[in-house]
């Protein structure tokens, strides 16, 4: 889902999950009609990171998992999905560092990635990102979207509802969603759009 500021993206995403009120229409997931999105689209079926992560003053492990037993998670498959694995290993304790303020200050960079981090350990069915990649340079950002996308043939592989209008992930997108406004402007794969939409040119050349 792209679009310029304002056009209405994070606005739709709160209310697809029920954090605002719906005006109208409805809401299904995979044929069944979703009465109550705040229930239903919630951990462990869904997973969502806002525009600013937020942590707590924990360890990056604990920051990740959030309770869930190690054990029983791909902890470090989610580090190197997130593309964190250089910075955890560049901290003095690894993931036992603290962070926040008890511990050492994040980047934006490294703050978005323990977030999505903290997704991909959850192995959702739907995984809902607003802007993820926004604080990251152009190499690493490349890299995390290819490492998310990866296994997109595997029957396990989750839903991904993406909002953001960097080159990256409209690359890797089956269906762009343009918003213009707060309404749909068009929709369809990146070569189409790029054909005949011109917010979308405009939004893709000036990245």
């Amino acid at each position: 889902m792209t679009g310029k500021i304002g056009s209405g993206k994070t606005t739709l995403l709160k209310v697809l999950l029920g954090l605002l009120p719906a005006q109208g229409g409805k809401i299904y997931w995979n044929g069944e009609l979703i009465t109550d999105p705040a229930a239903f689209l919630r951990p462990p079926r869904c997973a969502y990171t806002g525009q600013v992560p937020r942590l707590f003053s924990e360890s990056m492990r604990d920051n990740i998992l959030l309770g869930l037993p190690e054990s029983q998670m791909d902890l470090q498959g989610s580090i190197s999905k997130s593309v964190l694995e250089r910075d955890v290993s560049d901290m003095e304790a690894g993931l036992d560092t603290l962070v926040g303020s008890k511990g050492i200050r994040l980047s934006g960079g490294q703050l978005q990635r323990t977030a999505a981090a903290r997704m991909f350990v959850r192995d959702a069915e739907l995984m809902i990102f607003d802007d993820l990649s926004s604080a990251l340079d152009v190499e690493t950002e490349r890299l995390l979207w290819e490492r998310v996308f990866s296994a997109r043939s595997s029957d396990s592989f989750p839903t991904c509802l993406v909002v953001s209008h960097r080159r990256a992930v409209l690359r890797q997108a089956d269906q762009i969603i343009v918003l213009k406004e707060g309404r749909v402007d068009d929709q369809g794969r990146l070569d189409e759009l790029l054909q005949r939409n011109q917010e979308i040119n405009s939004l893709y050349l000036n990245d």
